[in-house]
């Protein structure tokens, strides 16, 4: 990950540090007062500051450096400005998008955390890009057209530019989900009446939403979920999967829909649940069953997806629970008697526990077999469909086209190398432990 360089020096010969103080170098003096200048004019060494007074505010497009969380300057974009709610008037602060990283970063900063000697010149973006345009090649401006539109390529140009209008600042900055307060990630589309709160509070259970402390502390005395509503499918030491169909339970999973939003960018909120199923993976102890994530499929896919939206929340990543919601699905698939493959597009988390799950799973296999079986035989083993083995194995540069065919060349040394650099598996699914029949419309 890159960072900014250290923190820059002014003109005058003082250094800004990450609190946006100016603090003199070592002699502790600026330049000496000039003869012959009014003693009503600001002395020489005020043209700085006179600078940044003209600045202010902040125009929303300006680029400037800003001290993030790790101490360092990163370049940002300002989004959004708004007043301050207390003190003076003239006094904004400012949405910034950090330009080195994801949307997910993007929050709200006081003026002093901004270095105003790094504020670029205002230019009009459509004249910006054009210019820089005549100056790229077609495959760099191809390559700066992908990167912009990652996780949205099913809008053409005017969605695309609608949507990052319309999700540009994220409403919610924090959440309490039982145990855990989780800062969000995106904007979700709340119903207005939540327009006015940084915070909401969630039932863990039920997932109804509040606006304080007190409303969800006397909510949790009445309600009577200690585990998602649904069927328990499997169950396996503390862990448990709930299938909770949307048509009977609308309000749950609509309310799951909107705390997923908060850490999706690129999905759209489907209002009409009634489609979809939703498996929610939890952790049980003796308090109840705590949602760690979920996956939701539709009812009937023509198209194949046995995955339609899936998220681990925040506070259980980096625990393979990720790849194990993936497994649980193509296990599900299994039992239909079907191949998958997940929605598209994938989030950039996704993509690499998706990505992750298929080298792992296929490798294992070719490993036992020696390399000697075909695409097809691989797809009825995993359910997984022949497109993403085949993309899987050509990013592994374990496959070859003769004759009109693709054959997969895997020596033992080199698929090791693979399952090495592949990782731990992580958990796995007990087949043994899933209890479950495929989806059938009632009547």
């Amino acid at each position: 990950m890159g960072s900014a360089e250290a923190p820059t020096t002014a003109e005058n010969g003082s250094t800004t540090n990450c609190n946006g103080n100016q603090q003199q170098l070592e002699d502790g003096k600026g330049p000496p007062p000039q003869d012959g200048v009014p003693s009503g004019n600001p002395p020489e060494n005020d043209a700085p500051r006179r600078r940044k007074a003209g600045v202010l505010p902040l125009e929303v497009g300006t680029r400037v450096m800003c001290c993030w969380r790790d101490g360092k300057f990163h370049p940002v974009k300002v989004i959004e400005r708004r007043k301050m709610p207390c003190g003076d008037p003239s006094e904004y602060e400012y949405y910034v998008h950090y330009t080195e990283y994801n949307r997910r970063l993007d929050e709200w900063v006081k003026l002093e955390q901004l270095d105003l000697d790094s504020v670029e010149t205002d230019i009009d973006e459509k004249v910006e890009d054009k210019a820089t345009s005549l100056k790229m090649t077609r495959h760099q401006k191809r390559k700066i057209d992908e990167t912009h539109v990652e996780g949205h390529e099913e809008l053409d140009a005017a969605s695309l530019r609608e949507h990052e209008e319309f999700t540009k600042v994220k409403n919610i900055a924090t959440i309490e989900l039982g145990k855990h307060e989780i800062e969000t990630w995106y904007f979700s589309p709340f119903p207005p009446e939540y327009s006015d709160c940084s915070k909401l509070f969630f039932c863990e259970f039920c997932l109804n939403f509040m606006k304080r402390k007190e409303q969800l502390q006397r909510h949790m005395r009445k309600c009577d979920l200690k585990h998602p509503p649904g069927d328990e499918i499997y169950r396996n030491g503390t862990l448990s999967m709930f299938e909770v169909d949307g048509k009977k339970n609308k309000v749950y999973g609509q309310n799951l829909c909107y705390l997923a939003k908060l850490f999706l960018d690129h999905k759209t909120l489907y209002y009409d649940v009634d489609l979809f199923l939703f498996y929610v993976l939890c952790e049980c102890d003796d308090r109840g069953c705590h949602m760690v994530g979920y996956f939701s499929k539709e009812k009937h896919s023509e198209e194949s997806y046995n995955l339609a939206c899936i998220l681990t929340l925040p506070p259980y990543q980096r625990k393979s629970y990720g790849k194990f919601l993936i497994a649980f699905s193509y296990e599900l698939s299994k039992k239909e008697g079907k191949v998958g493959t997940p929605e598209r597009p994938l989030s950039d988390l996704g993509l690499v526990s998706y990505r992750g799950y298929w080298t792992r799973v296929l490798l294992d296999i070719l490993k036992k077999h020696k390399s000697n079986i075909s695409i097809k035989e691989l797809s009825d083993m995993t359910a997984i469909k022949a497109e993403d083995i085949l993309t899987t194995l050509q990013g592994l540069d374990l496959i070859q086209y003769r004759k009109g065919q693709h054959v997969i060349c895997a020596d033992p040394k080199v698929l090791d190398r693979h399952l090495k650099a592949a990782g731990r598996g992580g958990l796995e699914v007990d087949v043994s432990k899933l209890i479950w029949t495929p989806y059938k419309e009632q009547g």
